[in-house]
């Protein structure tokens, strides 16, 4: 593979940390709000609670949606200016959620922060290929996406300490803050990274095609779809984790410690998939991956009614092995999809990842509102989703076995 590095503009270090905290953008938006849904709930629909959790959704729509435009308009005006376009509607829609009265209002106002949080989840993502090639490309996005993982296990903190001293509504300044900084930061340091000689005309009709060409690749439309079901899995553990934590297990106080050393399983297993993804290849580990998940998934439902099912220690281990088979999971079924969509490779990350995202964020959605004071609403969409996604994985190997007899 050729590798190749243009000149970099700014030291290695402060461009590393400067991609990682426009990517964190994402992380910071939801995991920072977990330990704000109680007060949103009290203050916004005490007669319906649970519809709290849709803070969660709502921006993972809204980012969905960005995604699939944020990586077109970026290779056709720039990657600077999609970058401040972002920032300037998520800084603007989070100023709209401090001040939203209502809860019908603030979820507006998340999908819109979500869709602003496209720019820089894909911005980023560009300039490091604009910089790099080959080798050097993977190693610069592995060393942001470990610094990456490392911030859903502080958000929650932080948001509890920023709820502490000035209140819930706070949260949405810091998220205007951490992007005002960020833009900053960018727009001083970093000149733009695509030459216009480079850039690429905005056409509807090159989306069309490109989702066209996805869709008919029997591979990828497998890939697409049980990635969406891995990410719905997410999501919908993001959604219930904190009423779980409070209602079920009375650990409110010490949510944010317990799901920040949790989520710190998902940065292990990507070490532990960059160890054995070459040797047993990325669909084997989707699927056994997915077939733990199945089974450990069945003994924690099985069990939820009797006192040694409903124990902490049960839950969290099996909270903990959600987030490792995501991490094992998402990123190789997006490997397999874009390998054969080599020759529009920038369109198609953009399409998989919007795709993807939108759907999951539509099964999730309902989740929130089952929940029914135990952990076994969760745990039985996390089986059901478990179990269509290994399926279509059986039926992967079959179509992949026969595309190699023809």
């Amino acid at each position: 593979m050729t590798q190749t590095t243009r000149h970099l503009p700014i030291a290695r270090a402060e461009f590393i940390a400067l991609m990682a905290m426009m990517f964190a953008t994402i992380a910071f938006s939801i995991d920072a709000m977990l330990p704000a849904m109680p007060d949103i709930a009290t203050q916004l629909t005490p007669l319906e609670p649970t519809r709290a959790t849709l803070i969660i959704t709502s921006f993972v729509l809204g980012m969905g949606i960005g995604t699939f435009f944020a990586g077109p308009l970026s290779d056709a005006f720039g990657r600077r200016r999609i970058m401040f376009l972002g920032a300037g509607l998520y800084i603007a829609s989070a100023a709209v959620a401090w001040a939203s009265q209502s809860l019908e209002l603030m979820l507006i106002a998340r999908v819109f922060q979500g869709i602003g949080a496209s720019g820089p989840r894909v911005v980023c993502i560009a300039i490091v290929r604009d910089l790099f090639s080959g080798r050097e490309m993977a190693r610069i996005l592995s060393i942001v996406m470990i610094i990456f993982t490392i911030v859903p296990a502080f958000a929650p903190a932080m948001g509890v300490v920023i709820i502490h001293f000035t209140g819930w509504r706070s949260i949405f300044l810091a998220f205007m803050i951490f992007s005002l900084i960020s833009a900053v930061w960018l727009g001083l340091r970093l000149p733009e990274t695509l030459p216009e000689t480079n850039r690429r005309p905005l056409k509807i009709t090159l989306i069309v095609d490109a989702v066209r060409q996805m869709l008919q690749h029997p591979v990828v439309r497998i890939s697409i779809f049980v990635q969406t079901l891995s990410m719905a899995m997410l999501f919908s553990l993001l959604m219930l984790i904190q009423p779980i934590y409070q209602f079920v297990f009375d650990k409110l106080e010490t949510f944010p410690f317990w799901f920040g050393a949790i989520a710190l399983s998902s940065a292990l297993s990507s070490f532990l998939n960059a160890m054995l993804v070459v040797r047993f290849g990325m669909r084997r580990l989707i699927t056994i991956g997915l077939a733990m998940q199945i089974g450990l998934s069945t003994l924690v439902l099985m069990t939820s009614g009797s006192a040694a099912g409903q124990g902490f220690a049960v839950f969290a281990i099996w909270q903990a092995f959600v987030f490792f088979q995501a991490g094992l999971s998402i990123g190789n079924l997006n490997a397999i999809a874009m390998e054969p969509m080599g020759h529009i490779a920038g369109m198609a990350a953009s399409v998989i990842g919007a795709i993807s995202t939108v759907l999951a964020a539509v099964i999730a959605s309902p989740v929130g509102l089952l929940f029914d004071g135990t952990i076994r609403p969760l745990v039985g969409t996390i089986l059901v989703l478990a179990l269509l996604a290994f399926l279509l994985m059986m039926y992967m190997a079959r179509v992949e076995a026969r595309a190699q007899r023809a």
